[in-house]
């Protein structure tokens, strides 16, 4: 099982990223996926979840309405749209796998499978 992300850089406050993550080894069905992020000094959270099927989505507050999560089950890809960036969303971004992960899908133990991470730097 292999996880890689990409698309992180720097960017200006108010501006967008979109990130991927590509997954391998194994098929995402019955997994739910989730976008995590850890600045310095701060705990992992989890910043947008989607369950395989796409029928249930969650966000972190701070980005709900500025974030979308998205997945292409075909090329077993999902992404995270991020528009209207702050300063405050300067983190290293992962993703992460896992089957039954249930209502709790913010918890980082939830997950065995991560990806390396990505920088996302937002800054004038």
């Amino acid at each position: 099982v292999q996880l890689v992300e990409s698309g992180g850089g720097l960017v200006q406050p108010g501006g967008s990223l979109r990130l991927s993550c590509a997954a391998s080894g194994f098929t995402l069905h019955y997994y739910t996926i989730t976008w995590f992020r850890q600045a310095p000094g701060k705990e992992r959270e989890g910043v947008a979840s989607t369950t395989q099927s796409g029928a249930a989505q969650n966000y972190l507050d701070s980005v709900l309405g500025r974030f979308t999560i998205s997945r292409d089950n075909a090329e077993n890809t999902w992404y995270l749209q991020m528009n209207n960036l702050k300063s405050e969303d300067t983190a290293i971004y992962y993703c992460a796998v896992d089957r039954f992960v249930g209502s709790q899908w913010y918890l980082s133990s939830k997950y065995a499978y991560w990806g390396q991470g990505t920088q996302v730097i937002v800054s004038s």
